[in-house]
């Protein structure tokens, strides 16, 4: 098969692979995984040189851990310390101690059992972060633990790249001069980067920048990569490390995000094609050879993580809940486990037949996962969040005359107003992680579902005038306003409005007051913009004033046919004619005042 029609199986396999995967709400490494396994060796075997593509796509890793290192951030690092250098240390050295112990017991080397463990004590950084986001839970307490350890997680690997290839049994026949000669040639090259990287990288990009040519400055993004990857692994290093390092030179450089829009198309594909590599590469024929003992093993590791993970939670402070959050996060191996296995493997620690089925079980684990956080989110943490004690449901401010719901960044502002001016509220929010934040900064929120009558008998709903809608979600808003309308028909309801269907749900309720999130925002955005195009100032208002009236009265008229589509196009566009017709009058009439304006010489 052609170079080119290996890039078209390529292209193709992601193609349907990736967006497949989504739809099912799976992770896209996944995608590639199962890719790879269908064009490879053990599916259809369109392509078979698996050795040879593996070797381009490592280079995928190696700019994958360039962007890690621009993003590391040293001010990003001072202020994630504790958590990064904190809980993050002591999960790789406890589950690497742990997995590493068991593997010595089972009769591997020492070397062998220390790669083996530490591989096993990585996470998917892609596949959790991903997972977290898609469940809006990366700013949980569970949230932003997890990210703490992958953070640390990725620089661990560093190190561990660097001396890998000195545990190794290949160089063997070295004498202890040698081996030092070694490691003085990595630090004289490591210093080196450093030197070049503060003092010649920066003026040799800012030179490029200047020349205004994008094509050049992405050349000289993947000349900084391939040089500095080149220049490790010319004195044994590993080539992601040189790269890391280059990264982690220019984190605080003003090119830090030209070089990583840069290289990230490069980056997603060449890691999609590693990714992809190693589905080709996952020797599929264990499955059947031996099925229960890479079953055994499948269950060891994520059981073992998961409790590892569950105690180290418990006692860094977390609640249940977001120590069990924790566990269901990071149960799985991850891409870096590829990685060191492959090296491993071309180094001499690592016996093939060993790293074939670690691969099949970090596999396995990655693929568990998202069920598994599935599984926790709709099934294990309601249960615990029902029996853990509620103490924001005993609420005590009997003389509020404003209830508020949702303390998001929406609510936050509102609550601040109201208490500058010292009038009594009671804020309700029903995710109780953000409570708990909250309360950490001393903002006095209770948790609870303002949707669910007791709960605003609780809140005292007959004292109070007014309650401020500022929940997120539409459904749930518009749900709370029924509820507020039956039981509470006396207050006064201020709402957001996330878009305009929600507002019409609003209207429908008779909502004493709506706030469509962006409009207004919108409107100041737009009356500067005139302004800055050439009208005057009062010629910016009475546009913004115009389109606004016209725009509510439209809204007023859409609800009578709010789930008619058909209406709601035609109304659109006899509304933008209406506007067109009053702006070119407005344009006329001025066009005739001036030329009447005498001219005066």
């Amino acid at each position: 098969m052609s170079l080119l029609t290996q890039v078209g199986v390529f292209l193709a396999a992601t193609v349907i692979a990736i967006p497949l995967f989504k739809k099912f709400r799976l992770s896209s490494v996944l995608g590639y995984l199962a890719a790879g396994f269908v064009i490879g060796p053990w599916g259809l075997k369109f392509v078979n040189d698996t050795e040879g593509v593996s070797h381009i796509a490592e280079f995928g890793v190696v700019l994958l851990l360039f962007v890690i290192g621009l993003e590391l951030q040293p001010s990003r690092l001072r202020a994630m310390r504790h958590a990064v250098f904190g809980l993050g240390l002591a999960q790789v050295v406890l589950t690497t101690f742990v997995f590493a112990l068991a593997g010595w017991f089972l009769g591997l080397p020492a070397n062998t059992a220390f790669v083996v463990g530490f591989a096993l004590s990585l996470s998917s950084t892609p596949l959790v972060l991903q997972l977290l986001s898609e469940r809006g839970q990366l700013n949980t307490q569970q949230g932003r633990s997890a990210f703490a350890i992958l953070l640390f997680q990725d620089i661990a690997v560093m190190p561990v790249l660097a001396v890998l290839p000195l545990l190794g049994t290949t160089r063997v026949t070295e004498d202890w001069s040698d081996t030092l000669f070694g490691i003085a040639k990595a630090l004289v090259v490591i210093a080196v980067l450093v030197f070049g990287g503060r003092h010649l990288l920066r003026p040799i990009l800012r030179v490029v920048a200047e020349t205004k040519v994008r094509e050049a400055f992405t050349a000289a993004a993947l000349l900084v990569v391939i040089g500095t990857a080149m220049l490790v692994d010319a004195v044994g290093l590993s080539m992601a490390l040189g790269a890391f390092i280059a990264g982690l030179l220019l984190a605080d450089s003003e090119f830090r995000h030209e070089l990583e829009a840069d290289i990230e198309p490069f980056k997603g594909l060449l890691l999609g094609l590693f990714f992809i590599s190693v589905g080709m590469s996952a020797n599929m024929g264990l499955l059947s050879e031996r099925p229960w003992e890479i079953a055994a093993l499948i269950v060891a590791l994520m059981t073992g993580k998961f409790a590892l993970l569950w105690v180290l939670g418990r006692l860094t402070k977390h609640d249940k809940c977001a120590s069990i959050g924790l566990a269901f996060a990071l149960p799985q191996s991850g891409e870096f486990g590829f990685v060191l296995f492959t090296l491993a493997v071309s180094v001499g620690i690592l016996a093939q037949s060993l790293a074939d089925m670690l691969v099949i079980v970090v596999t396995a684990s990655m693929i568990l996962s998202p069920m598994l956080m599935t599984l926790q989110s709709s099934v294990i943490e309601p249960r615990y969040r029902k029996s853990e004690p509620k103490e924001y449901d005993r609420i005590n401010d009997d003389d509020s005359r404003v209830i508020i719901s949702g303390a998001g960044r929406f609510g936050q502002v509102i609550t601040r107003v109201l208490r500058t001016r010292k009038i009594r509220f009671t804020s309700l929010e029903a995710d109780a992680a953000q409570v708990e934040n909250l309360r950490r900064y001393g903002i006095k929120v209770y948790y609870g579902d303002a949707s669910r009558l007791e709960m605003l008998q609780a809140a005292r709903a007959d004292k109070a005038e007014i309650f401020i809608l500022a929940i997120d979600d539409a459904d749930a808003s518009v749900r709370t306003a029924e509820v507020i309308r039956k039981h509470f028909p006396h207050l006064k309801i201020f709402a957001r409005a996330r878009n305009r269907q929600h507002a019409l749900r609003l209207m429908e309720l008779e909502v004493h007051y709506i706030m469509r999130e962006t409009f207004l925002s919108s409107l100041d955005i737009a009356q500067h913009a005139l302004e800055s195009l050439g009208l005057t100032r009062a010629e910016s208002v009475e546009s913004i004033k115009r389109f606004r009236a016209i725009d509510e009265r439209t809204l007023s008229e859409q609800l009578h046919f709010k789930d008619d589509e058909q209406k709601l196009i035609q109304s659109a566009n006899l509304v933008a004619k209406e506007l067109d017709r009053l702006f070119e009058a407005d344009e006329a009439q001025t066009k005739e005042a001036d030329a009447k304006v005498p001219v005066v010489s």
